[in-house]
């Protein structure tokens, strides 16, 4: 408490004395990758992002800290590893008898902002693994307090003259194609026969129009930056606002979304502060976790001691490697890790007694059942076949230099063995430095929920054991039981 009546102080003084606070907005894109833009190298024409990259700072390997969007999400809006604070876990806390909270010595983005006399808001989805009040986040709102909303209306119009914001505006990004309205309405749809088609893909009709797809998601996207953008200048805030654009995680491709490899996990990233010169191009290696420090350093705000986020532009910045996490997502359950460096990719699954690429919630989409028709039928090429069979294999290793597409293990290669057992050493460490929490079991409530909103398709090994799982108590005493167990899993009593 003394820490928050100080910092109320400290940026009420602030506000006395300067009011030239810079405003902060995300432009929060869904499922794309950073290669789907023209400015990091696409033949696929952007030309408004462009644009925003040539007045700001863009960043060529900016990785997420999962590839799925509520785990990534709840990573930048607390600053925090999703496995550091247990909300590893997509779509936890979707009910009010299966919730987990936050540490108490947490707090969110919105919270510090808000504390710090900004406008804070949202508009369009968030979606967070933890319980809380919307109304303690984002003005304007009066969604209930779990599961996840596309629904937030937040704006910069509704703030105080004068207060400084902190906004976020989702856009579709890359599930732009699944939203048939907007869809219907794009007529400049891309060719199929122009898109490049990676090795681990068969060059097949249905790949290359989901291809052509993204590329059209990456044309809205652009639209949609330049809309939000000229919106800010008609309104006069323009040059006093720094705008973040990036994405949740990769596109929504099977190898790509859910998974570590790059495809996942690289995404764009790029800061305009229109009080700095822009057409900056950063090549060394970020976290998209280190937006949340980057934004409280460059509106005043101190960074809590605890947060694993790093300031971007603070002097001696370097990350010699991302670390990346997948845990359960929906139904499908799972545990990988990876370490990315400048040059090579070590994955671990932990998962070995399923296959890779298991039952999941996309099964019904065209490009993923003519992928098992063309394994089942032995019509895949070895470097697409590996990723559909059944067995998987506990751990793999990518030269990334040799070998972007992440298709040659290398993990059996005599030559790369120092690299190999580094590369363990490294994510060893981490799972221990930071606790994380996919190696316990999930709560067997949680796993009751999945199975009460997915039925049949919960056929993993743990389900049967949440099944003879007895749960005692009233759901209310669950409730209250869930959030002690969490607190003192995290401050280690």
């Amino acid at each position: 408490m003394m820490k928050k009546w100080l910092l109320g102080i400290l940026m009420a003084s602030v506000s006395v004395f300067a009011d030239d606070r810079p405003n902060i907005l995300w432009i929060y894109a869904e499922d794309i990758n950073a290669g789907f833009f023209s400015c990091y190298g696409s033949k696929n024409s952007t030309p408004h992002i462009d644009k925003l990259a040539g007045n700001g700072v863009r960043f060529e390997k900016c990785f997420v800290p999962s590839p799925v969007c509520s785990a990534s999400r709840s990573a930048l809006i607390t600053g925090m590893m999703p496995t550091t604070i247990g909300v590893h876990n997509h779509h936890s806390s979707r009910t009010v008898h299966s919730t987990h909270y936050l540490p108490e010595y947490i707090e969110t983005l919105p919270e510090l902002f808000r504390e710090a006399g900004y406008h804070v808001f949202n508009h369009g989805k968030d979606d967070y693994n933890f319980m809380y009040r919307r109304q303690d986040f984002y003005t304007g709102t009066d969604i209930p307090s779990y599961w996840y909303t596309w629904e937030g209306t937040g704006s910069w119009k509704d703030r105080k003259e004068g207060q400084p914001f902190f906004g976020q505006i989702n856009v579709e990004g890359g599930k732009a194609s699944m939203s048939w309205g907007v869809y219907d309405a794009f007529k400049d749809r891309s060719d199929p026969a122009k898109v490049d088609v990676p090795p681990y893909y068969p060059d097949h009709p249905v790949i290359r129009k989901m291809i052509a797809e993204t590329w059209d998601c990456a044309r809205i996207t652009d639209n949609d930056v330049a809309g939000i953008l000229a919106e800010l200048e008609k309104d006069g805030l323009l040059d006093n606002t720094i705008v973040f654009f990036f994405a949740d995680h990769g596109f929504k491709g099977p190898r790509h979304k859910q998974f570590c490899y790059d495809g996942g996990l690289h995404v764009p990233l790029i800061i305009s502060n229109p009080r700095k010169e822009g057409g900056e191009v950063r090549k060394d290696m970020v976290s998209s976790l280190d937006v949340s420090a980057t934004c409280l350093a460059l509106a005043g705000i101190p960074i809590p001691e605890h947060m694993e986020s790093r300031d971007l532009f603070a002097e001696g910045y370097k990350r010699d490697y991302v670390i990346s996490t997948r845990d359960r997502c929906d139904f499908t359950i799972d545990r990988i890790r990876s370490v990315r460096t400048e040059q090579f990719k070590y994955i671990r699954n932990c998962k070995t007694d399923r296959p890779l690429m298991q039952a999941n919630y996309r099964e019904s989409r065209v490009e993923l059942k003519l992928m098992r028709q063309l394994h089942a039928e032995g019509r895949l090429t070895p470097e697409q076949d590996q990723f559909w069979q059944e067995e998987r294999m506990p751990e793999e290793l990518y030269d990334l230099e040799n070998d972007p597409h992440e298709i040659h293990n290398l993990v059996n290669d005599p030559e790369y063995k120092a690299d190999l057992e580094t590369l363990r050493a490294i994510l060893d460490d981490w799972i221990k430095e930071t606790d994380d929490q996919g190696q316990y079991p999930e709560n067997p409530e949680d796993l009751r929920y999945m199975m009460q909103r997915w039925g049949d398709q919960c056929t993993a090994p743990e389900y049967e054991a949440a099944r003879s799982t007895p749960l005692p108590g009233s759901p209310e005493k669950r409730v209250l039981d869930n959030a002690k167990r969490d607190a003192a899993r995290r401050v280690g009593t």
